[in-house]
């Protein structure tokens, strides 16, 4: 990072978002359990750095902006609680109480041992992947608010209009260019009321079925899903590629919000935002 590149200070805190209801209702559930293997680091992705502070901790200053959430658990592999600890948590000044669940085989696993963890007086709970240092607190809270003002809403996720052109292929030989309008990219935060989702994943566990997100078992029992449009730049770091990109993406928007960092260089006893 050049000189120029603002810093998170000492111990980065996460700027609040105005309050849109008079209580907490959500429960965070971070999923930061993957091996990272396509990243090729063997910390773990969710562990590497970026502007100063490891990738995980990103998400957590987001998500402790949201005025509706209370309470956040970590999904994290046993193995790696103490680096979570010692070298993520208490980097990053949080408001909300911060509870750890062990990861499973699976991410759907993974979600649903977080599940477990959320305290019983949340009725809504949203899933997060770590991997998503970009992610905006406004996000969420549509996420959230579109969940709870609607009765006949399982579910809400963050997504955007697939802009490219789609081809259905099979065996490299294109079958068919579906229409992309269709077509939306789903990302996290996606947003349920927690007893929803704890049957859907209940039911997919019974039955041996793998999804391939949370939404995707939700839909599976029935329940509507819809999707809120977030920010493009909400992206998943998967390969070293994507680690540039959010690179390039955070350290703009650390210029133009100063959201936790020392634009003088990170000195020691800098006032978090």
């Amino acid at each position: 990072m050049s000189a120029a590149t603002p810093r998170p200070c000492a111990c980065a805190a996460a700027q609040r978002v105005p309050s849109a209801t008079p209580a907490p209702d959500t429960c965070a559930v971070v999923v930061a359990g993957g091996l990272g293997l396509r990243f090729g680091d063997p910390r773990g992705k969710q562990f590497v750095e970026l502007c100063g502070l490891p990738i995980v901790c990103w998400s957590l200053l987001a998500i402790d902006r949201s005025p509706s959430v209370g309470h956040i658990v970590v999904v994290c592999a046993p193995e790696r609680e103490e680096v979570l600890l010692g070298e993520a948590l208490s980097r990053v000044r949080l408001s909300h109480e911060v509870s750890v669940a062990p990861a499973g085989a699976t991410r759907q696993e993974s979600v649903l041992s977080g599940l477990g963890a959320v305290p019983r007086d949340y009725a809504l709970v949203a899933i997060h992947d770590a991997a998503r240092p970009l992610v905006t607190a406004d996000a969420l809270e549509r996420c959230i608010a579109r969940v709870r003002d609607d009765d006949a809403v399982s579910g809400a996720i963050c997504a955007t209009p697939s802009t490219d052109t789609l081809k259905l292929v099979e065996d490299k030989t294109i079958i068919s260019t579906p229409d992309r309008s269709f077509y939306w990219c789903a990302q996290t935060p996606q947003v349920f009321g927690v007893k929803e989702l704890a049957a859907a994943h209940t039911a997919a566990l019974l039955d041996d079925y793998r999804g391939t997100d949370d939404a995707s078992l939700v839909e599976r029992c029935g329940g509507r899903v819809v999707c809120v449009n977030s920010p493009r730049d909400n992206i998943k770091v998967t390969v070293p590629e994507d680690y540039v990109i959010a690179e390039a993406l955070l350290e703009r928007r650390l210029i133009s919000e100063g959201c936790g960092p020392d634009i003088l260089g990170g000195r020691e006893g800098a006032s978090p935002c």
